[in-house]
C-alpha cells in the first residue's frame, strides 16, 4: 500500500487557462464552509463572502449542511454552492446552511466518515465558523486527517491516488458567539446584533418599570464572559450587574441593596440588575435571576420582576456591524483557506482594534478556556485583563456612573479637604444632531461630578451660550438620557463669528466656565478652534478645550469613527431593506440617496451591509464612462434574471449626477426589462435611540476626555485638543494642528480607514470574472494603508 504524502509536500494552489484554482489531482480547488454549535448573527454574512470570494478566486465552494452533522451524514449533507445561492441572505437571522453539535464527529468512526465524505467531493480546506468548541473539534480532525486517510485507504474507501491527492486538510476559522468570549478579538460574530436585541429589552422595561417605580431583573447570556451583561448595563444605565469574570464578594446582597436604594433616593424611578448566566459567588455557586429577586425582595421588601431574555438574544436580523464586518472576515476567510500552505498553522480571522487580523487558532482557544480556569483560582484580575484593557475599563466607569455622588456631611466638626471651589466644566454641543449625545452628555455629568467637577449645561450651542442660557446639571437631571434620542441641551451648527468673540468671553468669565467639553460635529470643531485660534486677542479662551466627535457623517479628524455614526448606519440599513423588500416581486432597480455629505462612509458600509451592487461616494465621483460601464453592467444582470439591482449615492458624490438623473439613465438604458425607482432615505438616519455601540464609545471617549481636563486644570494648562478612536485605542490631538489632519475643502479628513475597504462592494456583489489572488485584497493591510499616518 503506498504511504499517504506527507505534509511537507508542495500544495500551494495552481492557476489553469480558465483562471480556476486547481488542487493536485488537476480538478478545480474545493472548498467547504460549515457553520457549527450555537447560531449567530452575521454567520449569514460570513458564509455568503466565503461562497463569493471563492468563487472568484476560481474555487468550487460547498456547503457543509448542519456543522458536522453534515459531514459524518454524507450525501445531501454537502453540497455544491453558486453564486445565488447565497442570494438575499444577509438579512437574514440564524444560519441558512444549519448548525448542530455532532456527538457522531467525536468518535473515531464520525471522523472516518466525514473525511471520506469531504473527500468524495475533493474538499480538503475549510472554511469553519463556530465557537471555541467547534474550533477545537475542527482542529483535531485537522491532526487526525493523515491517520485517517491511511485507514480509508486500508480499508479500500478512498484510492491511494485520492488518498495524495488531499494529505493534508487546511483549515481557517470565523468566531461565531454572541458571547464574545474570544480572547484577543474585540467583537464576535452576532455579539453586536445580541448587545441591540438586550438593549431594546431594557429600554422597553425602563419605561414600564419608571412608570411604577419598580425592579427589574434581566439575565442575559454568557456562560464564562461576562461582556454582554457589563456592556448593557452601561449602555441601558443599570444599577448593578454581576458578571462571571469578578464574583462579588460575600456581602454582595448588602452592597447591591444599598446601591438600589441610594439610586431611587437620588431620583430614579426605576432600577435596574443586569444577570449573566454564568454568574456566581466567590465559592462558585451560581448567582441566578431569581436569587437577585430574592435578596431585593428579603432586604428591601420589593416584589421586583425578572425577565430572562433567552434565546431573543440570538434571533431577529443581524445589525450592520454584524453584516458588514462579517463580510469582511468571510472574504479574509476564504483569501486565507486558498492561499494556505501545506504545514501552516489554522488561523482565525478575527476583528481587532476595527482591523482584520489573523491569529493563531489554538493558542486564542487555549487563552480563552484559561479564564474560567483564573476565575476558578480566584485571580480575578487575570481573569479581567484577559478580556482586555476596554473590559477592565467599562467595570470601573459602569461602578463610577451607577453610584451616586454622596450627600456632602453636615457634621459641624467635619473639616473640608480644600477652602477652593470646584472647576466649572462647561458641555456644549455644536454641529448636526447626531444620536448618542445625550449619551454623551450624561456620561460628562456623572464622571465629572466624580471628578469633583461642577458641571454646567450649555443649551442651544454657542449661541445658547452667548444668550446666556447655562445652568448647572446634577447627577438626577441626566437620568434617563443614556437611551434618548436627539440631545437635551440642543445643538445649533453656527460658528461664532469674529464679532461675537468678545460676547463669547465675557460668557465665559461671567459663568465662570473653566474648561469647555465640545460634542459636536464638523462645525463644532471649527468654532473650538476658532477659540484657540483666537486666544492672543481674548485671553478668557485661555481654558482647556476637548472635543469629542458626535457626527453621523463620520467625517471629523483623529477619530476612525464618531458617535451617532453607528445608530444612523443601522437605521439606513432598515430602511434599504424595506426598499428591497418592496421589489421582491418585480423587476426594479432602486437608486437610494444616503447622507453623510462628502464623506462615503454611510454609503460604502451600507452598500457592504445590504448587498449593493454599485456604490457612489463623493471621493471617487461618478464619470460618464463609469456610468455606461454599470449600465451594461446592469441590463446584462437583469437578463441573467436578477429581479433586483440596488445602487447607493453618497448625497454629495456628484453636483450634476444627482439622483434623479441616474435614476433617469439607468431608466432609459433599461427600456422595458425593469423599472427604476429612487429613494432618498433623508433624515431618519439621524432619528431613533442611539445602538449599544454608540452609547458605550460616547461614554469611553467621554471618560477620556474627562481625564484630559482634570490634568490639565491640575497643572493649570490650558490645552486644547481633540478626541478620538484610532486602530482601536482612544486617543488626543492637539487642537491647533486640526488642519494637518482635515481635508477642509471636502469636510473630512485627509485619510480615511475605511476607504479600503471600497473592492469587498464588487467582490460579494458582482460575479463578473475569476480575479488572481493577489487582486483580492487583504483587507487588514488595505485598511492599515488608507488609515494613514493617523495610527
Amino acid at each position: 500500500m503506498p504511504a499517504v504524502m506527507s505534509s511537507d509536500t508542495a500544495l500551494s494552489p495552481t492557476g489553469s487557462s480558465s483562471g480556476q484554482l486547481l488542487g493536485l489531482d488537476g480538478e478545480p480547488l474545493r472548498i467547504g464552509v460549515l457553520t457549527s454549535g450555537g447560531d449567530a448573527q452575521g454567520m449569514n454574512a460570513a458564509v455568503r463572502a466565503v461562497v463569493r470570494t471563492a468563487i472568484r478566486l476560481g474555487a468550487k465552494p460547498y456547503a457543509v449542511m448542519e456543522g458536522w452533522a453534515g459531514a459524518v451524514a454524507g450525501g445531501d449533507g454537502i453540497r455544491p454552492l453558486e453564486w445565488d445561492s447565497v442570494g438575499s441572505i444577509l438579512q437574514r437571522g440564524g444560519t441558512i446552511i444549519g448548525t448542530a453539535r455532532s456527538a457522531e464527529f467525536r468518535e473515531r468512526a464520525g471522523q472516518l466518515a466525514a473525511a471520506r465524505n469531504l473527500l468524495e467531493h475533493g474538499i480538503d480546506r475549510l472554511v469553519v465558523i463556530g465557537g471555541d468548541g467547534s474550533l477545537t473539534g475542527t482542529n483535531e480532525f485537522r491532526k487526525n486527517w493523515p491517520s485517517l486517510l491511511e485507514e480509508l485507504v486500508a480499508t479500500g474507501d478512498i484510492s491511494a491516488e485520492t488518498a495524495a491527492a488531499h494529505p493534508v486538510l487546511m483549515v481557517t476559522g470565523l468566531v461565531g458567539s454572541i458571547d464574545n468570549d474570544l480572547v484577543g478579538a474585540d467583537m464576535t460574530i452576532g455579539t453586536d446584533s445580541a448587545l441591540h436585541r438586550i438593549l431594546e429589552a431594557i429600554d422597553d422595561i425602563s419605561s414600564t418599570a419608571a412608570s411604577h417605580q419598580r425592579t427589574f431583573v434581566v439575565e442575559v447570556m454568557g456562560r464564562h464572559c461576562g461582556y454582554l451583561a457589563l456592556m448593557a448595563a452601561v449602555a441601558g444605565g443599570c444599577d448593578y450587574v454581576l458578571v462571571p469574570e469578578l464574583p462579588p464578594g460575600k456581602d454582595w446582597e448588602e452592597d447591591m441593596c444599598s446601591k438600589l436604594k441610594a439610586g431611587r433616593e437620588a431620583g430614579r424611578r426605576e432600577s435596574m440588575v443586569i444577570v449573566a448566566e454564568g454568574a456566581t459567588d466567590r465559592e462558585g455557586n451560581r448567582i441566578t435571576a431569581d436569587d437577585v429577586r430574592q435578596v431585593i425582595a428579603d432586604k428591601l421588601g420589593e416584589a421586583a420582576r425578572v425577565t430572562i431574555l433567552g434565546h431573543v438574544q440570538r434571533g431577529g436580523r443581524p445589525s450592520a456591524y454584524d453584516r458588514w464586518m462579517s463580510t469582511l472576515l468571510g472574504c479574509a476567510a476564504a483569501r486565507e483557506v486558498v492561499s494556505m500552505e501545506p504545514g501552516s498553522k489554522p488561523a482565525i480571522i478575527a476583528e481587532r482594534h476595527n482591523r482584520i487580523r489573523h491569529l493563531p487558532m489554538m493558542e486564542q482557544i487555549a487563552a480563552t478556556r484559561a479564564v474560567k480556569d483564573l476565575v476558578a483560582a480566584h485571580d480575578y484580575l487575570g481573569a479581567i485583563q484577559a478580556r482586555g484593557a476596554s473590559f477592565g475599563n467599562m467595570l470601573e466607569l459602569f461602578e463610577t456612573m451607577s453610584t451616586p455622588p454622596a450627600e456632602p456631611s453636615t457634621n459641624a466638626d467635619s473639616t473640608p479637604s480644600s477652602t477652593a471651589r470646584p472647576k466649572r466644566v462647561a458641555i456644549i454641543h455644536a454641529g448636526g444632531l447626531a444620536p448618542g449625545m445625550n449619551t454623551a452628555a450624561r456620561a460628562a455629568v456623572r464622571l465629572g461630578i466624580d471628578h469633583d467637577f461642577t458641571m454646567l449645561g450649555v443649551y442651544g450651542g454657542f449661541p445658547g451660550l452667548l444668550d446666556g442660557d447655562v445652568h448647572e446639571l446634577t447627577w438626577a437631571d441626566v437620568e434617563g438620557w443614556v437611551g434618548d434620542g436627539g440631545a437635551q441641551l440642543g445643538t445649533r451648527r453656527e460658528v461664532p463669528t469674529i464679532e461675537q468673540l468678545y460676547a463669547l468671553g465675557r460668557a465665559i468669565e461671567l459663568h465662570e466656565i473653566d474648561a469647555l467639553l465640545v460634542i459636536g460635529g464638523y462645525n463644532a470643531y471649527l468654532s473650538a478652534y476658532r477659540l484657540v485660534t483666537e486666544r492672543d486677542r481674548y485671553p478668557a479662551f485661555q481654558i482647556p478645550i476637548v472635543c469629542v466627535p458626535a457626527s453621523i457623517d463620520n467625517n471629523l479628524p483623529g477619530s476612525e469613527l464618531s458617535i451617532g455614526t453607528d445608530t444612523a448606519l443601522n437605521n439606513a440599513v432598515v430602511a434599504l431593506d424595506s426598499i428591497k423588500l418592496s421589489a421582491a416581486a418585480s423587476h426594479r432597480c432602486f437608486v437610494a440617496e444616503v447622507m453623510g455629505r462628502k464623506c462615503g462612509y454611510l454609503s460604502l458600509m451600507s452598500g457592504l451591509a445590504t448587498g449593493a451592487e454599485k456604490v457612489y461616494l463623493n471621493e471617487e465621483g461618478i464619470t460618464l464612462k463609469g456610468l455606461a460601464a454599470d449600465s451594461e453592467r446592469m441590463v446584462e444582470s437583469f437578463r441573467s434574471g436578477r429581479s433586483l439591482y440596488l445602487v447607493i449615492r453618497n448625497e454629495r458624490a456628484s453636483v450634476n449626477y444627482t439622483t434623479d438623473v441616474l435614476a433617469h439613465i439607468f431608466a432609459e438604458e433599461g427600456k422595458d426589462l425593469y423599472d427604476v425607482r429612487e429613494a432618498i432615505l433623508g433624515h431618519q438616519q439621524q432619528g431613533g435611540s442611539p445602538t449599544a455601540f454608540d452609547r458605550i464609545m460616547a461614554t469611553k471617549l467621554v471618560a477620556y476626555s474627562l481625564d484630559l481636563l482634570a490634568g490639565a486644570l491640575k497643572r493649570g494648562e490650558p490645552t486644547a485638543s481633540y478626541v478620538g478612536l484610532v486602530g482601536g485605542k482612544v486617543s488626543n490631538h492637539p487642537l491647533d494642528r486640526m488642519n494637518d489632519d482635515l481635508d477642509r475643502d471636502h469636510r473630512r479628513p485627509r485619510h480615511q480607514w475605511w476607504l479600503g475597504l471600497r473592492p469587498a462592494v464588487s467582490l460579494v456583489s458582482q460575479n463578473s470574472g475569476t480575479l488572481a489572488l493577489e487582486d483580492v485584497p487583504d483587507f487588514g493591510e488595505a485598511v492599515d494603508d488608507a488609515a494613514g499616518d493617523q495610527r
